[in-house]
C-alpha cells in the first residue's frame, strides 16, 4: 500500500536532496541566516508537495501543470544556492554538487511532464 508518488522516481530523487538541503537549513539557523532557511526549505517542501499533490490528480493534464510548479520551485531552490554560494556562506564545491542535483531533478521532472501531456 502507499501512495502513488511515493513510487515515483522523480519524489524519490525529490526526496533525497531535500535531505541534503534540510541539512544546508539546519546551519544556516544555527547561523541566524533565518531568511535563507525559510526561503530555501519553502521552496524545497513546494518540490515534493507538488509532485505528490499533482499524482493525485484525475489527468495527465492536471498533474503536468503540478510538475510544472514543481520544477519551477527547483528553479527557486538553484538560484538560492548561488546566493549563498555568492555571499560565501556554503562553498563552491557544495553549490556545484547540489546545482548538479537540481539540474537533473529538473529534467527528470521535464520529461516525466512531457510524458503526461
Amino acid at each position: 500500500m502507499g501512495f502513488r508518488f511515493e513510487t515515483l522516481e522523480v519524489y524519490q530523487n525529490a526526496l533525497k536532496i531535500s535531505g541534503e538541503v534540510f541539512v544546508l537549513v539546519e546551519e544556516l539557523q544555527k547561523n541566524k541566516l533565518y531568511v535563507f532557511a525559510d526561503q530555501l526549505s519553502r521552496a524545497c517542501l513546494s518540490v515534493t508537495n507538488n509532485i505528490a499533490e499533482g499524482s493525485g490528480s484525475n489527468s495527465g493534464k492536471d498533474f503536468a501543470h503540478f510538475l510544472n510548479i514543481a520544477r519551477r520551485s527547483v528553479f527557486e531552490c538553484a538560484n538560492i544556492i548561488i546566493i549563498l554560494n555568492m555571499r560565501g556562506i556554503i562553498t563552491l564545491e557544495n553549490k556545484n554538487n547540489l546545482i548538479l542535483e537540481f539540474d537533473i531533478l529538473s529534467r527528470k521532472i521535464q520529461n516525466l511532464r512531457k510524458s503526461l501531456i
